[in-house]
């Protein structure tokens, strides 16, 4: 894992254009995030507990960097605008992102060849609190747009 994803999550859904059909990617080990789980301990800062950095990795880049080191085809994921959550973690801060899935159909099959599994929110209930309170902002994004 580089540098680049010390600081950085990614969580990856699919939304059907047309049944708003909302999925999220639940990796090997059963965390949401990825490319690694967030450490124990985590947890998510609310609106007036942010801390604006100054210098800061574009989304796209780091949504790119998932795809290549989980060996998805090129340009499958984009970054969804709006969302960066910051996570607290014993040692510093996590920057979530979002990234969805550019395609008609969810891929199960591709996402099951990564050890994958697309899951809805419900089928999701029992992770952890951060990753839960992550999930309910996405799910708040991707349906108010």
């Amino acid at each position: 894992m580089t540098d680049l994803f010390a600081n950085s999550r990614v969580i990856l859904y699919y939304n059907g254009a047309i049944s708003a059909l909302t999925l999220f990617a639940q990796h090997p080990g059963g965390s949401i995030c990825a490319p690694s789980p967030l450490p124990a301990l985590a947890s998510v800062l609310e609106a007036d507990e942010l801390i604006r950095h100054t210098v800061s990795t574009h989304p796209a880049g780091i949504v790119n960097a998932v795809g290549k080191l989980m060996d998805l085809p090129p340009d499958l994921l984009k970054a969804t605008a709006g969302y960066h959550e910051q996570v607290d973690i014993p040692n510093g801060l996590i920057t979530v992102y979002l990234a969805r899935f550019d395609l008609l159909d969810p891929p199960h099959q591709l996402m099951a060849s990564k050890g994958c599994q697309l899951k809805t929110l419900t089928q999701l209930r029992g992770q952890p609190p951060a990753e839960m309170e992550l999930l309910r902002r996405a799910y708040a994004l991707v349906m108010e747009s």
